[in-house]
Parts: C-alpha cells; structure tokens; sequence
C-alpha cells in the first residue's frame, strides 16, 4: 500500500489541491502544493509517499469537476484513518448531513454530533474543523459561527470562494481574476 499524490491547479484564490489516496480511498486534501503534508500523512498512515496520477485520477476528475461546478457530490471512497474518536464523528456527520449548498453552525453540528450545544463542544467543533484532513470533500467550510463566517484553515478569502461557489454568498468582487 502507498499514499499516492498529486497536485491539482485551482481557481484562485485557493491555487492548487494537494490530493492524497490509499487503496481505502482519499485520505488527503491539502490547500496549495503541500508536500510536506501529504509526508506527514503518508508517515501518520505508515505508508509510503509515491506521485502517482493514475492512482489518484478519480479524485482529482470529482474535484476538478466540482471546482468548476460540474459537481456538487463526492461519491469517492474515504480513508478515515487519519481521523479519530470525536474528530472522526464530527467530521463525518458533517460529511453524512450538510448537502453542497446547505451551511450549518458550530454549534448545531457539535448538537448534532452528539458532543452537546455549549460554547465548549462549538469551539472544540471549530478545532477539529481546522484539523480535517479532508477539507472541500469533507465540507469544513460550510461550518459557521454564530455571528458570521468563522475561521477556515484555507484562509478566508477561499473560505469565502467556496460559500459564493456553493450560493451560501452572494460573490464578491473578483479580486483574484486575471487582467
């Protein structure tokens, strides 16, 4: 077995998606060409790091088309093991009940989870979401605080990118078109 990865060109402002697959499925979505990412997860999941377009050809085709709004679900296979106990549940649920499109508060998803509705279970819902390893297929940026938009490991400009590509904003002036 082996994490295979390649380097998927975005729009911009998000750049480029680092895309990593086991034979379990995708296991790695990383913001921007981030090798040493996809090494510490191919040294977390104990396998070893290969480039490799043919083994991750289905998930950049699914992401590729969802970046350009051909799609709007993921039915790829997902290598959870660089998840666990509360991380994995949260994320997971995110995964299973909030559709493209849909946006769903810290709180509420912490509800939902089953880690309760306090101020604590949201903030500890907004750690993991800085800790998906599987960000856009795994929709941490449809997660929102209760007063606006939140934090977004991608940064907020993508964050933002990602809500107006999904409809949850009304897009802003394109400041990262090309002139």
């Amino acid at each position: 077995m082996a994490l295979a990865c390649t380097v998927l060109p975005a729009p911009r402002p998000i750049g480029a998606l680092t895309v990593g697959v086991t034979a379990d499925g995708l296991a790695l979505v990383a913001f921007g060409n981030a090798p040493e990412a996809a090494r510490r997860a191919a040294d977390r999941l104990g396998e070893p790091l290969v480039e490799d377009s043919a083994g991750t050809a289905a998930a950049v085709e699914q992401l590729g088309a969802y970046l350009t709004g051909a799609r709007r679900t993921f039915d790829l296979p997902l290598d959870w093991r660089l998840t666990a106990g509360s991380q994995r549940r949260v994320l997971q649920t995110l995964f299973e009940t909030v559709p493209f499109g849909a946006g769903v508060t810290y709180g509420r998803l912490a509800a939902r989870s089953g880690l309760g509705g306090a101020h604590t279970a949201a903030r500890g819902v907004g750690s993991i979401m800085g800790s998906n390893p599987l960000p856009v297929v795994v929709p941490c940026h449809r997660v929102l605080a209760a007063d606006g938009l939140g934090g977004f490991g991608g940064g907020r400009a993508v964050k933002e990118w990602l809500l107006a590509h999904e409809g949850l904003l009304t897009p802003a002036l394109d400041l990262w078109a090309d002139d």
